[in-house]
């Protein structure tokens, strides 16, 4: 092969590497903590716990106790019930 045929395949294998396909469908994923303040006074079992996801249209559920230290990073999907000390519903949020 001659330097020239590759060289122009070396560029058209570069080209075609930048080429890309159609998106994904995305999922809409999201939260309605509203629909989750019904659970609000509650103990926090584990059967209140999913109902209140799924109330919320949440993938994903965390309940958090006063004082624990939980990361802050934001997940769409994500309900969060705040809990108090004796482990009852006190609000919900999303992120």
């Amino acid at each position: 092969m001659s330097i020239r045929l590759l060289v122009l395949l070396a560029i058209a294998l570069s080209l075609a590497a930048c080429v890309t396909g159609p998106e994904p469908p995305s999922i809409a994923i999201g939260c309605d903590a509203d629909a989750a303040h019904a659970y609000a006074g509650q103990a926090a079992t584990a059967d209140v716990v999913e109902a209140a996801r799924k109330a919320a249209g949440a993938e994903i559920v965390r309940t958090l106790k006063p004082g624990q230290v939980v990361t802050m990073e934001f997940r769409d999907g994500r309900l969060n019930l705040h809990v108090d000390s004796a482990n009852a519903i006190v609000r919900a949020t999303c992120g």
